[in-house]
This record gives structure tokens, sequence and C-alpha cells, in this order.
């Protein structure tokens, strides 16, 4: 019997599944059409996912997501307690592993699950590739959605077709959206998002405030500032405030959820490698992607918007290639604000997305 032969036998059997994804909000995103996907296979098949407390609020009102564990490895004894409290006489049948560090080690094995599928073998760290019984294919580094939609291929379910992220609000979530932009002025909205949890992959302070003024006084946009309670978040949108002849409104807050909506809101984004870049590109929001540190071929957006790329990462004369997985200091100061209202105008262009052509 081959690996997937195996693997779909199990599938066939399980009324519970369990996705264990740890790492940040871009991730999870990407996690998402593997939910959809095993949920449409069998909808009433418990989908049960593992996350840590950040990145879990993108699971809430999730429709193909049904329990959600919020796991923190740094509590240590208290960590395995919450494991075991979520699976102690409900185990899972099949496991996702799509972690390759060791914090996926115990939710992996307390799941329960006989059939524990993880990434190829040298894509994992710190032994993981020792709990998982089967895997997804070797091969070069991909796009983290293809690598993740290879679980799909090795369970024997069908890939969706278009991809689906199912990303979903409550309706006390929908009101206060809707009562946040109108509270905007009349012209379309960018918004910015001001950093990411990696000081390496961030543009520059000066950068975002010349883009914003240039982005209102220029190109007739209202700017709203994004991001999270961090302390990179917030200096620099005081910094973009204090030094800016516009009006840019203050976006940024401690929900994950919030900045969902806010992004979703948007008429154009332009985002770092970051959680908000992933979320713009499932709502379908053009997003201007900035890029020096990390490969946007296997981290930015998926399959659409890459005319809005600002790629700084590959040298000149380099083809695009996902393989390259390192990462290339010291790049992002690379990308100037020409180069950002450039794909800017791409956008107004060929995603109408408002405001004044120049």
């Amino acid at each position: 019997m081959s690996s997937t032969e195996s693997a779909a036998v199990h599938l066939a059997h399980a009324d519970r599944v369990c996705i264990v994804l740890l790492s940040g909000i871009g991730d999870v995103v990407h996690g998402l059409p593997i939910a959809m996907a095993l949920k449409r296979d069998r909808p009433d098949r418990r989908i049960v996912w593992v996350a840590q407390p950040a990145p879990a609020q993108v699971l809430e009102h999730h429709p193909a997501v049904d329990e959600v564990v919020v796991y923190r490895p740094e509590a240590g004894l208290q960590a395995l307690r919450t494991l075991w409290a979520a699976f102690h006489g409900k185990p899972c049948q099949v496991t996702l592993n799509m972690q390759r560090h060791a914090k996926a080690l115990l939710p992996t094995l307390v799941s329960g699950a006989s059939a524990r599928i993880g990434l190829a073998p040298s894509r994992t760290r710190d032994g993981v590739k020792f709990i998982n019984t089967l895997h997804t294919p070797e091969g070069p580094w991909r796009h983290t959605q293809d690598l993740f939609l290879e679980f799909l291929d090795v369970l024997g379910v069908e890939r969706p077709d278009p991809i689906e992220w199912g990303l979903t609000f409550s309706e006390e979530e929908e009101k206060e959206a809707a009562e946040f932009f109108a509270t905007m002025d009349e012209r379309p909205t960018v918004g910015l998002v001001l950093a990411t949890a990696n000081p390496k992959k961030d543009w520059l302070p000066e950068r975002y405030a010349e883009l914003a003024d240039t982005l209102e006084r220029d190109l007739g946009y209202s700017v709203l500032l994004l991001g999270g309670p961090g302390d990179a978040d917030q200096l620099v949108g005081r910094f973009v405030t204090e030094h800016n002849e516009g009006s840019p409104v203050w976006g940024l807050c401690d929900s994950v959820r919030r900045l969902a909506w806010s992004v979703r809101g948007c008429d154009l984004v332009i985002s770092p490698d970051t959680g908000g870049l992933h979320m713009a590109h499932a709502f379908g929001v053009p997003v201007v992607g900035l890029f020096g540190h990390t490969n946007p071929w296997r981290v930015g957006p998926y399959q659409r918007f890459h005319d809005l790329v600002v790629d700084r990462y590959s040298d000149p004369g380099e083809a695009p290639d996902a393989s390259r997985y390192e990462p290339r200091l010291e790049r992002m100061g690379r990308i100037t604000v020409d180069d950002v209202v450039e794909r800017v105008r791409v956008a107004q262009r060929d995603y109408g997305v408002g405001g004044t052509m120049q």
C-alpha cells in the first residue's frame, strides 16, 4: 500500500482531524485552504486546530474549524495540561503536523492520532521527522501555500480550485467594521502595515512617512496605519504621524480580528512580509508586497498580485525562484518610495484601486 493509499484509509475513518500549525498569522492563513478542503471532503468531520494565541484569532468564526486549542509552548507543564484536556478521551485519528520545529512535538503526539503526516524530512528540524508516520514529498522549497497543499495530495483529497480561505466575521465584527469605515473620508483607503515580528523584514520609518504624504497629497488616498501593539509598530506609527503633512488614520490595535477587518476594508494594502499581507491576499485586496530580506516567490502573495511586488531580494537579472530559502541581509533599505509608488500606479491601472492617476 502506498503512502497516499495508507493516509486515505486513515482519513476515511477519521471523525476528528487535527492540524498543528504554531507559526505566525501568515502561515495560519496559508493553512486555511487545507481545513476548507477537509471539511468539504466530509462535512461532519471535526477539524481541531492547535495554534498559538495571536494566530489563533484568525480561526475564530471560521466555517471549517470546529475547535481551536490555544497552545503556549513556553508555558511548560500548563501547556501540557491544555493539550491533555483537549484530547483526553477524544483523540484525533489523523494529525497534520505542518510545523518543522520542536514545538510541534507535544501537540502532535498528544493528539492521539496514529496517522501523523508531516513535512518532508529534509524540511524539518529538532527530530520532528521521527514522530511523523507519513510525510509530504521531498523536493526543493516551494511557496508555503504549495507546501501545505501537498498535505491534501498525501491524503488523497482533491485540491481546491479555486482556493478558498474562508475568513469570516461575526455580526458584531461586521457592525464594528462598518462603523469604523463610515468615519473615513470618501477617498479610497490605502492601508500601510508598518512592522513585522522580525526587524530585518521591516521597511524604514522615514520612507513610510514620505509614502504616506505622497499617497494623500499626490495620489488622492486616505491612509490607514495598520499594525499591532508591539514596540516596533507603535514606534513607526508615531513617527509617521509626527512627520506627515497629511492626516493618516491610526488603526494600530491589539486585536488580530480588528486587523483582519481593517485590511479587508482597504482598497489597497502596502505591507512587508507579515500577516497583514497574507490576509489582504486572502480577501482579494490588492497588496503591494515589500520584500528584501525574504524571498517573495516563496513567502509572498500566492499566484496573484505578483506585478505589485517590490522585489529587492532577487539580484538584478535573477529569475524568480521559490526554492531559494535563505534570507538576504540588509536589503529592505534598497526599496525606495518611488519603487512603491510605481506599484501603486500599477494597482490603479490594473486593479481599479482609485486615487488620482499621475
